[in-house]
């Protein structure tokens, strides 16, 4: 491996080249995979939401009970099917949803190889603050795609799913518009919950502070209600249920910022 010191700027380029080889070639084999097991892919995950007997829905039914509420959340019935309205409907959904899950099996390879472009730009202590990198990286993507399966996916299909203006209408959703919803949710899920990961590294590099993000939490809040709105049905027990979590994260962003920061002062005192 050449000295990332005495490469031009094309090696980089070829570096980086054959690190994005690498990450698609993961995807597609785990998208292989998904695409030879198609029917647990789609009647168990991705149509598991739009069955009354969905685990969530047995969560909220038995909370509801709990509660002393009776089966005011228990989800009775899912009045609407799903259609595939073109010619290569069922074979695009089959693909890109393939695809997806390729993505989303291989994040963790994704992100290795990403740190292995970026590392040799790192002295010795910056690597060694940011060893865990891919685990944490990964975990906390792998809750948020839990998080938006089981908690965001079924609230959205839930609410828009018995949404009625009329009995004279019946909804018959499109294939691609109910997987593009389940995609959006689990993705989006994922992404915000890697925050923590993205504040670290800003607080490296200086773009933010302990400080910043306490002293600007009243409008953090105003963009974490607006997410919980984006990505959840428009009702407001759905958006809080979403904000909390996110809430929760933000605390835990500030804390690491305050500990990041602290090292970093105490580096800057012995100099």
């Amino acid at each position: 491996m050449k000295d990332p010191n005495q490469m031009s700027f094309l090696d980089h380029l070829e570096e980086l080249r054959w690190h994005l080889i690498r990450s698609v070639l993961s995807i597609l084999i785990f998208g292989t995979l998904a695409f030879i097991f198609k029917d647990f892919i789609f009647n168990t995950l991705l149509f598991g939401p739009k069955n009354t007997d969905f685990i969530t829905y047995r969560w909220f039914c038995d909370l509801s009970q709990a509660l002393g509420q009776g089966n005011s959340f228990c989800v009775q019935e899912m009045p609407f099917r799903i259609q595939s309205r073109t010619m290569a409907g069922q074979f695009s959904a089959h693909l890109w949803t393939s695809i997806l899950a390729g993505f989303i099996v291989a994040f963790p390879y994704i992100l290795f190889e990403l740190w292995k472009f970026i590392s040799p730009g790192l002295n010795e202590n910056e690597r060694k603050n940011a060893r865990g990198f891919i685990s944490i990286a990964s975990v906390l993507f792998f809750i948020g795609v839990f998080f938006g399966y089981y908690i965001i996916t079924p609230l959205s299909i839930n609410f828009l799913g018995n949404y009625t203006v009329s009995n004279e209408i019946f909804n018959d959703f499109d294939l691609s518009s109910y997987i593009g919803l389940l995609r959006a949710s689990v993705l989006s899920a994922g992404l915000i919950f890697e925050l923590p990961i993205i504040i670290y590294f800003f607080t490296r590099i200086g773009i933010v502070t302990p400080i910043f993000l306490k002293k600007n939490r009243k409008f953090a809040l105003v963009i974490l209600l607006s997410l919980s709105a984006i990505i959840t049905p428009p009702d407001i027990a759905s958006q809080i249920i979403v904000c909390i979590p996110l809430l929760i994260l933000y605390e835990v962003s500030i804390l690491i910022s305050r500990i990041v920061y602290k090292k970093q002062q105490q580096e800057l005192s012995k100099l």
